[in-house]
């Protein structure tokens, strides 16, 4: 049994002070500190600092030189271990618009990992980024690799998917979406879209429950053609917001968090795989990337994914809003477990979900990580 000490504890709606925090694989509780008895208990001190849920990124597609395309377990591995440092306890790796044969690769790698010991975060299923997309607004992918959604062609890989970024006017009579809204497993959500504000409206009503990178890469907001962002705001799905101060100004934090609410907007990264490395060229799925001054762009200045860390995403929603760390640390925790329906055993420090926790410092540098109840990370 082991116990966490001398920590500010993070729950989804406060911080508890002289609390202490006991686990194994599982949460067991969390008691006042007269009430903690030391003995037979391994003990990690936090010394003041804060203890929090682990992170959740539901949109990566690599970190550290590795990604998901890349099909390679050893690249997963890398991956894992890497985003750890950044607070991440578990993740979606996340694939892009590429030839079926090399989705099905790294789908299939997905699902290996998801079985095996990793030196860091877990692997909860795949996030599908393209190729159902439209190639007006497919940022950083390849446009001879885009195809209409084709739901017989990922059926075989339903039970890794768990969330699927899709342009819903290319889906005809919505026949792709009502096959995978039947898969209970699998959350869907509008991406890489030309869509109007009806096409998205009518979407979500069938049952498009999430947004991928709301304002990039999608209609955007006109008084007069509210586009995909103003379906967004005028519905109860949650979206994602890449929080790098390239991608959105960071003004749009506060502001998507007030038409979102507490519940419904999710911190990502979308890092590639020169996420932690120096500047320089890399690849994203067959084309040159250049990163420079923390962002990634194509030769042309296209966006092409970032190079963000998902705790320095909540540091910039603290440092560029008034919300409460425990808001800021909900969006990048409980937040994005509901979207793949992992909230009753992920996501918030709570009895008998996984204990998945993190301890950082005040400016959110990690200092421990912790993976089902195995410290995997130390910093001190």
């Amino acid at each position: 049994m082991n116990a966490i000490i001398n920590g500010k504890i993070i729950l989804e709606d406060k911080i508890l002070e002289d609390y202490v925090l006991i686990y194994e694989e599982k949460i067991l509780d969390i008691l006042p500190n007269e009430e903690f008895d030391q003995k037979d208990k391994k003990v990690i001190d936090a010394k003041g600092n804060f203890v929090s849920p682990g992170f959740i990124d539901i949109h990566i597609h690599g970190s550290s030189g590795c990604d998901t395309m890349d099909g390679d377990i050893n690249s997963i591995n890398t991956i894992s271990e890497t985003i750890l440092k950044n607070g991440v306890t578990s993740f979606l790796p996340t694939t892009m618009t590429m030839d079926l044969d090399s989705i099905y690769n790294a789908l299939d790698t997905v699902r290996e990992s998801m079985t095996k010991e990793l030196n860091g975060a877990k692997v909860l299923g795949a996030h599908m980024e393209g190729p159902f997309i439209n190639p007006k607004y497919k940022g950083a992918q390849k446009e001879k690799y885009i195809i209409k959604p084709e739901y017989d062609s990922i059926e075989k890989y339903m039970d890794v998917i768990k969330l699927i970024t899709y342009a819903p006017e290319r889906d005809e009579n919505f026949n792709f979406l009502e096959n995978v809204i039947e898969n209970e497993n699998t959350t869907l959500s509008i991406g890489h879209t030309e869509a109007s504000y009806e096409q998205a409206m009518e979407a979500i009503k069938k049952g498009a429950s999430h947004s991928t990178h709301m304002f990039n890469a999608m209609t955007g907001l006109h008084h007069r053609n509210p586009g995909v962002v103003g379906a967004i705001m005028d519905s109860d799905i949650s979206t994602e917001i890449i929080a790098d101060n390239i991608h959105l100004h960071n003004a749009i934090y506060n502001i998507a968090y007030r038409l979102k609410g507490p519940d419904k907007l999710v911190l990502i990264t979308d890092a590639m795989r020169a996420a932690c490395l120096k500047s320089g060229s890399y690849d994203l799925g067959g084309q040159e990337v250049i990163v420079k001054d923390n962002a990634a762009r194509l030769k042309d200045g296209t966006l092409a994914g970032s190079v963000l860390k998902l705790n320095q995403a909540v540091k910039n929603i603290y440092d560029s809003t008034e919300l409460p760390l425990y808001e800021c640390v909900k969006l990048a925790s409980l937040n994005p477990s509901k979207v793949i329906n992992i909230n009753n055993e992920r996501g918030s420090l709570e009895k008998n979900k996984y204990a998945d926790i993190i301890i950082f410092d005040d400016k959110i540098n990690i200092i421990n990580a912790i993976v089902e109840g195995e410290s995997k990370y130390e910093n001190y």
